[in-house]
């Protein structure tokens, strides 16, 4: 491929200026795409490339793209990024992968009948607490782990929904696949893969703006036989409260939190300490609410790695599956509850 890499962007949201300002670290953005002209031509006047209005006639024109990154609404995802690898792309996704584990499976099968690399963005693995809290569970510092809990506790406003894709089961998915899809990822990286789901979840304050639940409380028994709860809600009043994740073991316990898993707030641990962790990235500014952590450098510094066959910390498709198979579960269980 080269020194530089050509990337092309498909989505010019909000996202994608976190995506754009690693691009450019990295390689070439030969063009934009978004299906709104005005929103393609602004990020193309900005980024000094080009813009395109329609991804079929940019993947025919733009034949030397080396790395396709999609930044679309949720539903769309699975079609934007077959076609782009169909074109001989390898892909960088924006979470979620998929809204379905269907169709996060024929991204892979895609995948692997052309010959490219598939990544997903969950960028919260990186954060210096959940790195650590990693680290001390491959080295068996907490022993066996017997329990856990999850809490997410954010707040999104009736007019974030407002004239947009956001909230439709179509497009968006669900709170599970839209603000929290990150803590699902740590859970199953952290603790392996689910047995059963049971839960209950309503729509509170969201029954006019969306399609989905707005709170549910999940409790969940994990394959290595850790039992746990999630509770997750978009009604925390005015500001996000916290995200975190405690985990429970023979010997040692481990809280990290924060609004966006990025602090330690607690931990006793047998003939160990953690220390002083360094700072974490500032979280994703988007105007009038705020997101997870800004740890884009590192899926870039990753991706790269592994497009050169070095040895690298990226998400890859298989992953990301697993993510989009657990919520689809939880939907299951509090949907008929």
């Amino acid at each position: 491929m080269g020194d530089l890499y050509r990337f092309v962007l498909i989505g010019c949201g909000q996202i994608s200026t976190r995506h754009a300002e690693q691009i450019k670290r990295y390689g070439i953005l030969n063009a934009v795409c978004d299906i709104d002209q005005d929103k393609a031509n602004e990020a193309a006047q900005r980024y000094q490339t080009k813009a395109y209005y329609n991804i079929e006639e940019m993947l025919a024109s733009e034949k030397n793209t080396d790395i396709s990154v999609v930044c679309t609404p949720n539903g769309l995802h699975p079609a934007h990024a077959m076609s782009c690898m169909q074109h001989g792309t390898h892909l960088l996704c924006e979470k979620p992968m998929a809204i379905t584990t269907e169709d996060a499976k024929r991204m892979l099968q895609v995948a692997v009948e052309n010959n490219r690399k598939l990544f997903v963005v969950k960028q919260n693995r990186y954060n210096p607490p959940v790195v650590e809290l990693k680290k001390i569970l491959t080295e068996n510092k907490l022993g066996k782990i017997s329990g856990f809990q999850v809490n997410c506790f954010w707040n999104r406003p009736k007019s974030y929904y407002q004239d947009t894709w956001r909230g439709t089961l179509s497009l968006d998915g669900g709170i599970l696949f839209t603000q929290f899809s990150h803590f699902i990822d740590l859970l199953y990286w952290l603790l392996g893969d689910v047995k059963s789901v049971n839960g209950i979840g309503r729509n509170f304050q969201h029954g006019n703006c969306t399609e989905f639940e707005d709170m549910g409380v999940v409790c969940l028994e994990m394959q290595n036989g850790a039992i746990g709860s999630l509770h997750f809600t978009t009604n925390s009043y005015q500001a996000n409260m916290e995200g975190s994740i405690t985990l429970f073991g023979e010997t040692g316990t481990v809280k990290i939190g924060g609004q966006y898993l990025n602090v330690l707030e607690y931990q006793r641990i047998r003939d160990y300490d953690i220390r002083p962790l360094p700072p974490g990235k500032s979280a994703n500014e988007y105007g009038f609410y705020t997101g997870s952590m800004s740890n884009h450098d590192k899926v870039y510094e990753n991706l790269i790695k592994s497009l050169e066959g070095k040895e690298h910390q990226s998400v890859m498709a298989e992953d990301g599956i697993k993510t989009v198979e657990i919520i689809e579960r939880i939907h299951a269980a509090i949907r008929t509850a």
